[in-house]
């Protein structure tokens, strides 16, 4: 009996064979994608627990754990009312890195208010058992909230120095993403209890909104520490032909729209073309686009030859995209899990050392990449 019951822990615990799991061929590995769990809808960001459960948000407004075993609870009970319209609704999550102690889940969603809806993130503490949120606290609210569904968008990581990022669209109305008077196309810098640190860029600059870290972005909804330098990483979903890669520096300008590879999506060129004095180059660019969402930097043992790449989910092209790097420069790009026939919204690392995936889709999915063999 005992024996029946350790193995049905393990069970849990390990990689199991899946009748239904695809096979690809990457340059590097032969990786199976096995589906963990099934019937979410439009999950859109992913935080590993400490007992290796997964903290799972759903576009329409609800959060969820997932078991190891593709269990998924009841919705989390205290998630606020959400701006479901569109790409807005709940958005990221992620664990406060001292979680262990202190219970907080940190987590951005679009925020209905005056005027429409906007991009926010709060934290709450989850309960001991996992069955709601207490003491929930707005820490950013994008201000002025506008109608529409375009481009909230929007990751939320900490730092080393445990300070947080906040990536933010510029709702559609691009020309404002030029405007540090508002929140538009901004990479926001907070503390952990939302207070402004005092050396961000525009602390000090009348008119200016002092948690912005840098602007002129269009619609961000990657982001990811460097395991090594420490410094952020963006992706950004740009017009067509212009999806790109940014390493955001404090006070920075990176162009959008008076700048930027690619065309409007009726043709018309961007602003002045691809340069000027003054504004930010991204560390790399595709053309035509791919519409990338999240991404992850793999630091596991499981996949050894992807040991320090950058990992991006694609939406539009249904793929993941591998790209070693040489410091702060692209070297070489490939596009993998082509055939997986589902638009990837993330991609995070286990701590178990495997790649986890969320399908954008109504029936969603958590898969796991594990080697073939």
């Amino acid at each position: 009996m005992r024996l029946r019951h350790a193995l049905a822990a393990l069970a849990v615990l390990l990689p199991m064979p899946d009748a239904g799991a695809q096979t690809f061929r990457t340059e590097k590995h032969e990786v199976r994608a096995v589906a963990v769990a099934k019937g979410l809808a439009h999950p859109w960001g992913l935080a590993f627990l400490p007992d290796g459960r997964m903290l799972v948000t759903e576009r329409p407004g609800r959060m969820r754990i997932v078991s190891p075993d593709g269990r998924i609870s009841r919705p989390v009970e205290g998630v606020p009312e959400v701006y479901a319209r569109g790409q807005g609704g709940l958005l990221d999550v992620t664990l406060h890195p001292d979680f262990a102690r202190n219970r907080l889940v940190y987590f951005t969603y679009a925020e209905p208010g005056p005027g429409g809806g906007g991009t926010a993130a709060a934290f709450a503490r989850l309960s001991d058992d996992g069955a709601r949120l207490e003491n929930l606290k707005v820490i950013f609210r994008m201000e002025p909230k506008t109608e529409g569904g375009l481009h909230f968008g929007s990751r939320l990581v900490f730092a080393r120095d445990g300070r947080v990022f906040i990536t933010i669209g510029e709702r559609g109305q691009m020309d404002l993403a030029q405007d540090i008077s508002v929140n538009r196309g901004q990479v926001i810098r907070l503390e952990a209890d939302g207070r402004v640190p005092a050396d961000n860029p525009f602390v000090n600059r009348h008119g200016a909104r002092p948690e912005i870290w840098s602007y002129g972005h269009r619609n961000p909804q990657g982001a990811a520490i460097h395991p090594e330098t420490g410094k952020l990483w963006t992706v950004e979903h740009g017009p067509a032909g212009g999806d790109e890669i940014n390493i955001p520096l404090a006070g920075r300008n990176y162009g959008w729209p008076v700048i930027g590879i690619g065309k409007h999506y009726d043709g018309r060129p961007i602003g002045v073309g691809t340069h000027k004095e003054g504004m930010e180059q991204p560390v790399y660019n595709w053309d035509p686009q791919i519409a990338p969402s999240g991404m992850a930097f793999y630091t596991g043992d499981k996949f050894p030859a992807w040991r320090g790449n950058l990992l991006v989910a694609l939406l539009m092209t249904q793929a993941l995209v591998r790209l070693e790097l040489s410091g702060e420069r692209v070297v070489r790009e490939e596009r993998m899990l082509r055939g997986v026939g589902q638009r990837l919204r993330h991609v995070r690392q286990g701590p178990d050392g495997f790649v986890y995936l969320l399908t954008d889709e109504s029936d969603g999915q958590i898969l796991r990449l594990e080697p073939a063999r």
